[in-house]
């Protein structure tokens, strides 16, 4: 049997008895009675004083002048590389002016950035997470050309570590030392630790080996006895939507003051309950909106919260990083929680009402002291005394699942700019805007160029004619968290006539395409890659051609005449009006198809028992294929990949499809730019339309 040390295994007691502390709890649930709170807080007290004493608890770290920025970190904006806040892939560019003034905007300011670069894209080809870093535009002095814009403006950058990635191409080092280079590298200033508690101690050295300064944050709990060297944790479902009572406190940040902890539902499109937890707790907010490629945008009224307490955090971090921190003190009202923290003469209390009615009429009431003078930080107004008690009662209204801050302190320790502070604050207040309700953008489908109509009985060479039909199609979707692209996947289509190639177009057909266009791609990162000296490998001319992107592919097809397949029409040329499952039947046969993932692609014609009802080779494995399904929702683009590859990425289930795949089988691949979408996996057939 696991024994527990004590400080750890305290449980909270049964019945009616004074409440203990569950530690085994990343956030530590207070009594639902106010009467069993000042027990709790004393509970509290203890549970520290031993787990402190317990590990030995050293804060060196924390105290060190380059790892002080964690403790002002409060926003921190989770960014997908590609993001079009971010990112303009019409000039190829990243655009960080643009992106800080959004988040200004938006949501008050962002004071650290995490760079997410591979997953979900991860798994289509050999690359591995270090790969997709150094494929970004302009590769790694690209990044850190990028990670000094934001520097500019004091936000901090965060790398990302996959450490389930070990089934891609692998370096000749382990991953710690080449993760560190690349943040030396980038000059990143943190490390997100994805899927993981933390990170291990040998981490933490080649860290401050390769750059002062650099704060590990990870994605899951972060076990207490891992605080000392780990900054920052994600307080990820630590809080549900549907909360209304009272508010907890975070163990970590309780346990060490100076730990910075980011609260986030990335699915939800109600925030308050973050809000109100991060509020309550001095703690941060990770702003995610694209996840994955799935917008969750933001309320109107989140956004105002946040954008009207994330000045007060920062304005009074060393108040929220401070000792003296009272969790969940006496109100006047029982739908209002506080929270009061003190440092050095000035007392902050902060608010949340947590119900989904406005908090009116008498919420808190405070003593001011000799010389302090009081303040309303969200309304941006002075306080004064009941009467010549000095006591000073707080009046709602605070709108429902709003906020509330006040400020008891001394003239002195205001600051000369506070009276413009307070302005700021109450033309925030005055702009507020309680709209709960969020919208997703839709995803736009870009039009079909249709070709000039060709007769049935005169097609181009080495194509096969479609007549015009009503299938339905079903499609099957490895979501992950990539989200879908269509609903329904069931659905009945109508095809105009169409013919379609033979076999993906191959190395030496491209070839011939260079010479006559002189064709060059304005980004030309990975452009033909696996091509030696500007000609095909030897013995690879019948291969499909590889490392060409989805504008390649459509540049090849107009030189032909031609265009890139629809989804539907690809799905119907590969199964059939049978609806087979493979192009040649129902039952998975590995001799039909290229599914050698330890070796490379095959001759297009290379597996003639696995061709489709209408002959069609190459349908499934070998490579995905580009289709015409270029869909945008002003933040990612995507497009649909078919077929599957000879290639795939085995050891998680967070690496995208690989393999031969079903003709039903649809791929969301997320568009990035020229660099990173050519992959050593996708090729492409054409289509001519028929006349009717």
């Amino acid at each position: 049997m696991l024994l527990l040390p004590a400080w750890l295994a305290a449980a909270a007691q049964p019945g009616g008895d004074p409440p203990s502390i569950d530690a085994r709890q990343p956030m530590l649930r207070p009594p639902a009675e106010s009467r069993h709170w000042d027990a709790w807080r004393g509970a509290l007290g203890r549970w520290r004083r031993d787990a402190r004493a317990s590990l030995s608890y050293d804060d060196t770290l924390y105290r060190r002048a380059d790892l002080r920025w964690v403790g002002r970190d409060f926003n921190c904006a989770f960014v997908m590389l590609w993001d079009e806040t971010c990112w303009d892939h019409r000039k190829g560019r990243f655009t960080p002016e643009a992106f800080l003034e959004e988040g200004r905007r938006r949501f008050g300011g962002f004071d650290s950035v995490v760079f997410w670069h591979a997953y979900p894209r991860i798994g289509f080809d050999r690359r591995n997470q270090f790969d997709f870093y150094r494929d970004m535009p302009g590769g790694l002095e690209g990044l850190r050309q990028l990670s000094n814009s934001l520097h500019a403006h004091g936000v901090k950058v965060f790398l990302d570590y996959n450490p389930w990635d070990r089934g891609t191409r692998r370096e000749p080092r382990d991953d710690l030392p080449v993760l560190a280079d690349l943040v030396a590298a980038i000059e990143a200033d943190g490390v997100f630790l994805d899927t993981l508690h933390a990170g291990s101690g040998e981490f933490r050295r080649l860290l401050d080996a390769a750059r002062p300064g650099v704060a590990l944050e990870s994605e899951l709990a972060l076990g207490v006895e891992r605080i000392h060297d780990h900054h920052l944790s994600w307080a990820q479902w630590f809080v549900k939507s549907e909360d209304r009572g009272p508010v907890g406190v975070l163990r970590n940040k309780w346990f060490e003051r100076g730990h910075m902890q980011h609260f986030i539902n990335r699915w939800d499109h109600d925030h308050t309950a973050e809000l109100h937890a991060a509020w309550l707790n001095g703690a941060g907010m990770l702003i995610w909106e694209n996840v994955f490629g799935q917008l969750r945008l933001w309320s109107a009224r989140d956004r105002s919260i946040l954008r009207t307490m994330v000045p007060i955090q920062r304005r009074f971090a060393d108040v929220f990083g401070a000792e003296d921190w009272t969790p969940l003190v006496p109100t006047l009202s029982p739908g209002v929680c506080a929270g009061l923290w003190s440092r050095r003469g000035v007392r902050l209390w902060t608010l949340a009402n947590v119900t989904d009615e406005p908090a009116e009429g008498s919420l808190l009431r405070i003593e001011r002291r000799p010389g302090e003078e009081c303040f309303d930080l969200v309304a941006g107004t002075r306080l004064a005394a009941d009467d010549a008690s000095q006591q000073i009662t707080v009046r709602g209204p605070i709108p429902p699942r709003g906020i509330g801050a006040v400020l008891a302190a001394e003239p002195k320790m205001l600051g000369d700019d506070f009276d413009r502070f307070l302005v700021s604050q109450a033309k925030r207040a005055a702009a507020a805007d309680w709209d709960s309700s969020t919208a997703t953008p839709s995803e736009v489908l870009r039009p079909v160029d249709r070709t000039k109509p060709h007769a049935a009985d005169r097609l181009p060479p080495e194509m096969v004619a479609v007549p015009a039909t009503t299938f339905t199609m079903e499609v099957t979707f490895s979501s992950r968290e990539v989200g879908r692209y269509e609903s329904p996947l069931k659905r009945n289509v109508r095809l105009r006539p169409f013919a379609v190639d033979l076999a993906p177009v191959t190395n030496a057909q491209f070839g011939r395409f260079l010479g006559d266009s002189n064709y060059r791609p304005q980004k030309g990162e990975n452009f033909l890659r696996h091509w030696q000296d500007g000609r095909p490998p030897i013995g690879k001319e019948d291969h499909p051609v590889v490392y060409v992107d989805l504008d390649d592919a459509r540049a090849y097809a107009a030189w032909a005449g031609k265009r890139l397949p629809t989804e539907e029409e690809w799905q119907l040329a590969a199964g059939g009006r049978e609806c087979l499952l493979y192009p040649w039947g129902n039952v998975f046969d590995a001799a039909r198809c290229n599914g050698d993932s330890s070796g490379s692609t095959t001759p297009v014609r290379a597996f003639p028992a696995g061709r489709s009802p209408l002959g069609l080779y190459d349908m499934c494995g070998n490579t995905w294929e580009w289709t015409e399904s270029e869909r945008h929702d002003g933040r990612s683009r995507f497009c649909v990949l078919k077929g599957g590859s000879f290639y795939k990425a085995e050891g998680s289930h967070w690496y995208a499809d690989g393999g031969p795949q079903p003709v039903r089988q649809a791929a969301k691949f997320l568009l990035m730019w020229p660099g990173l979408d050519r992959c050593g996996t996708i090729g492409f057939r054409c289509v001519v339309d028929l006349a009717p």
